[in-house]
């Protein structure tokens, strides 16, 4: 039995397959060795009757999540995965090779994420090409819902949010400036609380506020990431996966092609799919 996974900060997708087969497949909490200790993650395992019943049925695990991407974070999650799964080999790596695998499969090319954080890196088909990108939810994360909803909150808090908007979301959630600011600065897991607010940009995207403010992150995203990666590596086939990627689809493909005439390939909300087939046929 294989395990393949990804993960965001806010849920990662599991799917487990045998002789060929997926047998199970759920989402669970998002596992980020950036922000989580191992003893964290060890409870999140324990909670999920899944991976209890087939921990000693599996024996490789591929998982790819963000903030894996140095050795001392991968080998946190390699440790508590190998005394989780005590019968399996487990190969650990960033969430950007795994988008890349599932948009390129073993083809070259520019692979964009942008979920609830944002990334960008060029694929040889083979390895990722290491750069300065990934900078996390403070210094980066341009056009990903952390993004998004930080600058919500600072138009919230400076009184420069729409009226109508700035009422739907005290309906909807109860907000003040010292509460805010303790829960992005001082509490445990700040990219939990900045992705609360996802499904309230989302469901007012059509409102023009919040649609300059989604189309002006993909800018920035591609401004900062994209054009710099078809400079280096012109004529490139440039693919996306993430939430905001396929959600805001349309908006991303404009932005791309009228301010910057590139042209975007396939766009995939959730790469897990098409890791668990490429798995599945590598296995």
């Amino acid at each position: 039995m294989i395990a393949v996974v990804y993960s965001g900060s806010r849920f990662s997708d599991w799917r487990l397959a045998d002789k060929g087969r997926i047998t199970t497949g759920f989402r669970m909490t998002g596992i980020n060795p950036y922000l989580q200790d191992e003893r964290s993650i060890l409870q999140h395992l324990n909670r999920n009757t899944n991976l209890i019943n087939n921990a000693e049925k599996i024996k490789r695990i591929y998982f790819f999540g963000a903030g894996s991407s140095s050795k001392e974070r991968k080998d946190k999650i390699k440790n508590v995965f190998e005394r989780f799964f005590v019968n399996a080999r487990v190969k650990v790596d960033h969430d950007v090779i795994a988008s890349a695998i599932s948009t390129f499969g073993d083809e070259k090319g520019i692979v964009g994420i942008i979920g609830s954080g944002s990334n960008a890196a060029y694929y040889t088909g083979k390895k990722i090409i290491e750069n300065n990108y990934g900078l996390g939810y403070i210094l980066a994360d341009e056009g990903a819902t952390n993004w998004n909803s930080q600058q919500l909150l600072k138009h919230y808090m400076t009184d420069t949010l729409p009226v109508d908007l700035k009422d739907k979301l005290e309906k909807e959630f109860t907000l003040d400036k010292k509460s805010i600011l303790e829960k992005v600065y001082i509490a445990p897991q700040p990219t939990n609380f900045l992705n609360s607010f996802t499904d309230f940009v989302l469901e007012n995207k059509e409102h023009l506020f919040i649609n300059q403010l989604i189309k002006n992150g993909l800018r920035i995203f591609i401004k900062t990431y994209i054009k710099p990666l078809m400079k280096e590596y012109p004529d490139s086939d440039v693919n996306f996966t993430g939430s905001v990627a396929f959600n805001y689809e349309n908006i991303l493909r404009e932005v791309a092609t009228e301010e910057f005439n590139i042209s975007i390939g396939t766009v995939v909300k959730e790469p897990i799919h098409n890791l668990i087939k490429y798995y599945i046929n590598k296995n």
